[in-house]
């Protein structure tokens, strides 16, 4: 009896999907993960689309991300009142007027936590990016230049890895006492890259000495060209999770930040609105929505990042894909 296993000859299945499946001139198509390689082109973007929604982690995570974003986008279009705009009742209950009730400075609190979505989605992609792309940097030029240079750059890295970031934070916010958000974005980057980047340099001193790497020196390619084309762009996955790990505390920092009065309270942010309702008081009073839903925001919002991080690594790594049961083998006669 000859037993075909699924996704054989007689079970074909997609690229990208089930089992390996032969492709056009040799190798075979990844089981659900990302394409090697990076990304590039019309079908990468379908095998990552297809990875995204066969990881349950990955479609909730891409969802809240989505959905946040598009309010981000669009405050005006869901809530219809100024959000600073002291013109109603002091510390309203909840209404069909005001969904969430108003502060008690007469405030919407549902208008203040749609156009508060805004700052704090800014912040995360903003320091998400320029904290890896830093890290990205010095890390990788750390591994490949070697010498005094991997010195000095591990030396910065190290120093910053040894001091607890929150409470530098503090300090340094401290001095910049009603910090805008883009003042925010650079205080947090500042020391959010390190952890990153010494990743990222363990990475690739895995791969310095590696035959491509060797044959781009011989071609004589400068070692800019080699960092930026040879190197990077085989730690896709590595940078997709560095950055989604420092979205994730930069909304945290962030909100943090401003909860203990050292961002802009004149800024409507969710951590802004923690810190005006602690400040008023807001349980003792009955207002416990103000402090509430911002509060939820904040978690929903990290928990998003979270997730996606949590499934790039399902994705990139086989090892921690969650065990399926077996299909059943169809046993066909000789």
């Amino acid at each position: 009896m000859a037993t075909l296993a699924p996704g054989g000859p007689g079970s074909p299945s997609e690229p990208g999907q089930g089992t390996p499946t032969a492709m056009p001139g040799g190798g075979v198509w990844p089981t659900g993960g990302l394409p090697e390689g990076g990304f590039s082109g019309v079908r990468s973007l379908r095998r990552m689309r297809r990875a995204i929604t066969s990881n349950g982690k990955a479609t909730v995570g891409t969802g809240l991300l989505a959905l946040f974003c598009l309010v981000a986008i669009f405050p005006g279009v869901i809530a219809h009142d100024n959000p600073s705009a002291e013109i109603y009742g002091r510390a309203l209950g909840p209404s069909g007027q005001h969904l969430l009730g108003t502060t008690a400075f007469g405030q919407d609190i549902f208008a203040q936590v749609i156009y508060g979505t805004r700052p704090v989605i800014l912040i995360a992609f903003g320091v998400g990016l320029s904290a890896t792309v830093i890290a990205m940097l010095i890390g990788v030029a750390a591994a490949y230049l070697g010498g005094a240079w991997d010195g000095v750059l591990s030396l910065i890295t190290d120093v910053l890895l040894v001091i607890p970031a929150f409470p530098l934070l503090i300090v340094i916010a401290s001095y910049l006492h009603g910090a805008s958000t883009a003042v925010l974005i650079a205080v947090v980057t500042a020391v959010s890259w390190s952890y990153t980047a010494r990743q990222l340099r363990a990475q690739a001193l895995s791969l310095r000495n590696r035959d491509f790497l060797e044959a781009a020196r011989v071609r004589g390619e400068r070692s800019l060209y080699i960092i930026l084309v040879e190197i990077i762009p085989t730690m896709t996955s590595l940078l997709m999770a560095s950055f989604l790990t420092n979205a994730l505390y930069a909304v945290l920092f962030s909100s943090g930040l401003q909860f203990i009065g050292l961002g802009n309270p004149n800024t409507v942010s969710w951590g802004t609105m923690l810190y005006w309702a602690e400040n008023n008081e807001a349980f003792q009073t009955g207002q416990a929505l103000w402090i509430i839903v911002p509060g939820l925001c904040i978690v929903a919002l990290g928990a998003g990042f979270a997730l996606l991080n949590y499934a790039f690594d399902e994705i990139g790594n086989p090892a921690l894909r969650p065990v399926k049961s077996m299909r059943r083998k169809r046993v066909l006669p000789r």
